[in-house]
């Protein structure tokens, strides 16, 4: 028993029980009330505002009128996309991985609420001893005793000045925040393998256009072959655009091993070995869907997984401030324990001691430990709310950045069409003039190059403008209703869903 408890004295055990229950309690308020005699200061703090530190615009600077659903991959209206998107977010090994972090959070935040209640400690003990000796008449003899002990033991500190709920609140933001880490992994994820897919699509689209190109080289070849044979030019001309064919032949090589590489970037992906992904080889472009709505800066703010995961942060660091000024003033603790005890079982309930003590803990002197405490947790907050406003001016980049993108790539594309057009054109008249004999064979292969690096370059843009639309998706995605896949720290059945509101998903267009 510690020095200085309230607790029974030894003589008093069973029959003075309920009477010195009632002055031990009326003691615990005393100690309660002396706790408030130590405050010298309003000791409860105010939730700081994690409004964003920035201005925000009123608006994007440019909007569409299509509506843009959570799962923003559907626009495309690509089954192949998303069956692959699907089959990533339940199969891919870092999805796993986020889900077990929540799983992790959630337990800590569970731990940290614990301590709001009392603890229950059952006990049980067992002693013998032995002993040998000579008794009174010489003789030598053997005894033993043994002792049983049963009992219960108590404690809870009582959250006088809401550093323990504070503790707890932060480390319940935390989970929340590793929940908005999952959603923004899951909208990566998904980005990642739009991105992936349609790299491959064009790869698969260079390798036909390669053909079709080699096809051509060949037409040419065989045009040069019978004006030399005609003696209408030199060998060079035969050389120079059998180079230009084993050229092609050499792109074509490349282009495969690129689809090869690509497909198993996206087998990984979606959590398979890299050969073992059977996807078909489609080499056509999706058309561009319609601009989707921007909304307003504000609602992105709210809406954003990584944005809210920054603003937890800063609650979070907030409700750790709150906890360290809590623990610079008195604690109280309130223990009770209930012990019995007897050499045989029958003898357990005979005998038994009851206590119930209170302990309060003031802090005098700790030279300055727990103000610079204060100090470093007010400039942690100071630190995440500075970095929350960083996360939304650079969200609002990442939107701008992709419509300026995708506006200047539309430009971008538009001309392309117009110089194929005209490279096209060219290449005709002069390959006409060079088979009527008025024209160099230099002209020729020159306007061949500039046609076919004019064709590929366009289906390259084309891809490039597909990705600045996923980038500007990922920049205004939400989150969307996930199922914990099997694997992780729980049951496989369990679901859960964000604690975003989905918004109702559009029709896919034709």
């Amino acid at each position: 028993m510690e020095s200085g408890a309230l607790s029974l004295p030894a003589g008093d055990r069973a029959e003075g029980w309920p009477r010195r229950t009632g002055a031990l309690c009326r003691a615990a308020r005393f100690v309660a009330v002396a706790c408030l005699a130590f405050t010298v200061a309003a000791c409860q703090t105010t939730g700081l505002d994690s409004r964003p530190p920035v201005t925000l615009p009123a608006t994007f600077s440019a909007t569409g009128t299509a509506a843009l659903p959570d799962k923003w991959w559907r626009s495309f209206d690509d089954p192949v996309l998303d069956d692959l998107i699907e089959a990533a977010l339940a199969d891919n090994l870092s999805i796993h991985s986020a889900w077990d972090r929540l799983v992790q959070a959630e337990a800590t935040a569970r731990k940290a609420g614990a301590s709001l209640l009392p603890t229950l400690d059952g006990e049980a003990g067992l002693s013998g001893k032995r002993e040998k000796g000579l008794n009174t008449a010489g003789r030598r003899v053997v005894g033993s005793t043994s002792d049983l002990s049963l009992g219960l033991s108590s404690s809870y500190e009582a959250d006088l000045w809401g550093g323990i709920s504070s503790t707890r609140d932060a480390a319940r933001l935390d989970a929340n925040a590793t929940e908005e880490d999952l959603k923004t992994a899951a909208t990566t994820l998904a980005s990642d393998v739009a991105k992936t897919w349609y790299q491959l699509t064009e790869t698969y689209g260079q390798i036909d256009l390669l053909s079709r190109q080699l096809a051509t080289d060949e037409q040419v070849l065989e045009i040069v072959t019978l004006k030399f044979r005609r003696g209408q030019v030199t060998a060079s001309d035969v050389l120079q655009q059998r180079q230009q064919v084993e050229s092609k032949r050499g792109d074509l090589v490349i282009a495969e091993s690129s689809a090869r590489v690509l497909e198993h970037k996206l087998a990984i992906l979606l959590g398979k070995a890299p050969t073992s992904l059977e996807i078909p080889q489609i080499n056509a472009l999706v058309t561009l869907p319609d601009l989707p709505g921007t909304g307003l800066p504000a609602d992105l703010v709210r809406r954003r997984p990584d944005l809210r995961k920054a603003y937890f942060a800063v609650l979070a660091a907030d409700r750790r401030t709150a906890a360290a000024i809590a623990d610079r003033f008195p604690s109280l603790t309130l223990t009770a324990r209930v012990e019995t005890s007897g050499e045989y079982v029958r003898d357990l309930f005979t005998n038994w001691l009851g206590s119930l003590a209170a302990g309060l803990v003031a802090p005098l002197f700790d030279a300055g430990e727990r103000a610079a405490e204060v100090e470093r947790t007010r400039a942690v907050t100071s630190e995440a709310l500075n970095d929350y406003g960083t996360a939304v001016l650079e969200a609002l980049g990442e939107v701008e950045d992709a419509l300026v993108q995708e506006a200047n790539q539309r430009r971008y594309l538009t001309s392309l069409e117009s110089q194929i057009e005209l490279a096209d054109q060219a290449f005709q008249r002069i390959r006409d003039t060079y088979i009527g004999g008025a024209a160099d064979y230099i002209e020729v292969l020159n306007a061949l190059l500039t046609s076919q690096t004019l064709e590929r370059t366009y289906l390259q843009a084309q891809r490039q403008l597909i990705e600045y639309r996923v980038d500007l998706y990922r920049a205004l995605g939400g989150g969307w209703e996930m199922t914990r896949p099997e694997g992780t720290g729980v049951a496989a059945e369990t679901s859960r869903s964000t604690d975003l509101q989905p918004v109702a998903e559009q029709g896919r267009k034709g």
